[in-house]
């Protein structure tokens, strides 16, 4: 595995796109805005450079994110396994957008693993595991999507991001960040932001198709969430809700529809760690989100086998539901003082 920032990384990446192969890109499980946008970016820009570009993603992606340009051309693993894994197996050279381990594809992840083709990782999720060839890591960097305009760029591109690239980057940025609420301390990601603008983005457009479409279902889950479901543990300076599998069919699920929840958990006063676990047909999936300095993904990687940011990270369980709820809360006692300490410091900064 070799470590590259964007800008060492162009002579490498230039080397392996001079001849015409079959390029795959892939992203984890679960795919979100920034998976997807900066997913399609690339795809377009190396279409543009005359490539043959396949892209793969594990499962089913939000429904709000439908209209994004060139998403009808992903393909969905969990639907079509066998259109996905051909064109793994034809593979000359392998993105990996947006994960830091194999184990963030599921059910790709053996087939991905076995290919010879060079895998080249972007990514700014902090620690990557040696599954690569090429690892292009910036912590510090709002999005993947923000890392993939500077690659782009980088390889003599930025005159070529047309209006649908940089929507597709636009999207990536500001899901990740919140609409530029967090993960966004870096004037270089508003210069970015402001190019995007120059070259057709339409912020809010953007901002209604990824924020202002829900369905009656999902706005009735979030009510459902904060009356019912909502629990404060004011000593731990923590938040979290809970749903059962009988809970989301009852309110007629679908992926995304648990998107942004965990954060009203977080908004509340003296609030510094939020929680939503959500029971699933085979495992316990948990959103962590935090303030300050604690680490939701040294938390995540300690114990729910997980991880992501500093401030935003995700975990597993497989134990039974209340099992979970359980260990959760047997845990935040050895987090208290930390805890705490966030708090106060946040508070400080107000």
């Amino acid at each position: 595995m070799i470590t590259l920032l964007p800008s060492s990384a162009t002579a490498y990446i230039k080397d392996l796109l001079s001849s015409q192969g079959n390029i795959v890109i892939i992203s984890h499980i679960n795919p979100d805005g920034d998976a997807l946008g900066s997913m399609l970016a690339l795809n377009h820009y190396l279409k543009k450079q005359g490539h043959h570009v396949e892209m793969i993603v594990p499962n089913d992606y939000p429904a709000f994110l439908n209209w994004m340009p060139g998403i009808r051309d992903v393909i969905i693993h969990k639907r079509t396994p066998a259109k996905s894994n051909q064109a793994l197996s034809a593979a000359s050279v392998v993105f990996c957008l947006d994960f830091n381990a194999l184990k963030r594809l599921d059910t790709l992840e053996k087939n991905v693993r076995n290919r010879q083709a060079p895998k080249i990782l972007i990514d700014h999720h902090p620690d990557p595991e040696p599954d690569f060839d090429i690892v292009i890591s910036q912590v510090d960097t709002s999005s993947t999507a923000e890392l993939v305009y500077e690659i782009i760029s980088d390889l003599g591109g930025h005159d070529d991001i047309t209006r649908e690239m940089a929507e597709c980057l636009y999207v990536g940025i500001i899901t990740d960040t919140g609409s530029l609420s967090y993960s966004c301390n870096n004037e270089k990601t508003y210069l970015i932001v402001a190019d995007l603008m120059r070259r057709g983005v339409d912020g809010e457009q953007i901002h209604t198709l990824v924020y202002d479409t829900n369905s009656e279902e999902r706005m009735r889950l979030l009510g459902y969430c904060l009356s019912e479901k909502l629990k404060v543990l004011k000593e731990y300076h923590t938040a979290y809700i809970v749903l059962t599998k009988d809970e989301l069919r009852r309110f007629k699920y679908q992926i995304g529809d648990s998107e942004g929840i965990v954060n009203y958990a977080l908004s509340i006063t003296g609030i510094s760690f939020a929680c939503l676990i959500m029971e699933r047909e085979k495992n316990i999936r948990l959103s962590f989100r935090s303030r300050g300095k604690f680490s939701v993904n040294d938390f995540a990687r300690k114990h729910f086998e997980g991880g992501g940011h500093q401030n935003a990270a995700g975990g597993n369980s497989f134990l039974d539901l209340n099992e979970t709820v359980k260990k959760f809360e047997e845990i935040l006692p050895l987090y208290k003082e930390e805890l705490g300490m966030t708090m106060t410091l946040t508070a400080t900064l107000k």
